[in-house]
């Protein structure tokens, strides 16, 4: 005698409507974390704000987090929500669940939130990445130029130094760079030798010193501050050792520090290496201390 189907014992149902939970879920926890991510964990977000530059690094930087927090929330909820809802009961036969090959809603809402968030974050990037230059080489051909006068400053990277020319002072060399307070700077990095990475790390300025290359960024100095200075390429033997501190001053100590400095170098002009179509050299060739003696 065949068995009742309807005496069979049935598949416990859960009416339980777990998406709406996990989107609840997600919602509350993205509304109390990316605010609170965005005030306490943007302003410790490199590099700083020695400059217009550096100020405008954090803010892009605060938006990405800021942006990326509730994507992070929606992963940890569901990871969350799944391990204590779904898990099997002490003791009961572990089997697989039924098997889902797709779900066309999740698919199209996932591709749809996704591509938002990439289209946003690549027009916001390149929006803020054409605004006062962005604290990047751009090459001999910049796309990106500040309005306004700019003080221009030549950085010369070499095993294992960087120098520093200022062509509005007479093309005076310091192995120092010294730039005064609130002014629009345009640096034109390059390398006398190998591949070299020009990092001045709290002005948020990074530009490759390519031989040969006249690499141009852009920064605007805010108040007095000392910074860092680093080779960011490696660049031979001592290359850990090529680096020193920048120092951001007010106009009047810019002025007497450039007043000593031309003296100094008017000391040593007539034995720098000379170039005959010019009447000097646009840098030297060699820089003292050796690196032997600026590691010991």
């Amino acid at each position: 005698m065949a068995a009742d189907p309807a005496a069979a014992p049935r598949r416990p149902t859960d009416s339980t409507n777990h998406g709406l939970r996990v989107v609840v879920a997600w919602l509350v926890l993205s509304a109390v974390a990316t605010p609170l991510v965005a005030i306490f964990v943007g302003r410790l977000i490199p590099p700083g704000n020695g400059s217009v530059q550096g100020t405008e690094q954090v803010f892009d930087n605060t938006w990405m987090v800021s942006v990326v927090t509730p994507v992070i929330c929606l992963l940890a909820v569901f990871f969350v929500y799944g391990l204590f809802s779904f898990r099997a009961a002490p003791g009961a036969a572990v089997v697989d669940g039924p098997p889902l090959r797709n779900d066309s809603q999740i698919q199209v809402l996932w591709i749809v939130i996704t591509s938002v968030i990439v289209l946003f974050l690549a027009g916001f990037g390149s929006y803020e990445l054409l605004q006062n230059g962005a604290g990047g080489g751009q090459g001999p051909n910049p796309v990106a130029i500040p309005s306004g006068p700019k003080m221009q400053v030549q950085v010369i990277g070499q095993q294992w130094q960087f120098t520093y020319r200022y062509p509005s002072l007479g093309g005076l060399e310091s192995n120092q760079l010294v730039l005064p307070a609130n002014t629009d700077i345009e640096l034109h990095v390059t390398s006398l030798d190998v591949v070299h990475s020009f990092w001045a790390y709290e002005l948020g300025v990074k530009a490759d010193a390519n031989p040969g290359v006249d690499n141009v960024a852009y920064v605007f100095t805010k108040g007095p501050e000392t910074f860092h200075v680093r080779c960011a390429e490696l660049c031979g033997l001592w290359h850990p050792y090529m680096f020193n501190n920048g120092r951001v001053v007010d106009s009047a100590q810019f002025h007497a520090w450039a007043a000593k400095q031309q003296k100094l170098y008017a000391a040593i002009k007539p034995f720098v290496n000379k170039s005959p179509d010019q009447g000097g050299t646009p840098y030297a060739h060699t820089y003292l201390p050796q690196p032997q003696r600026r590691a010991g």
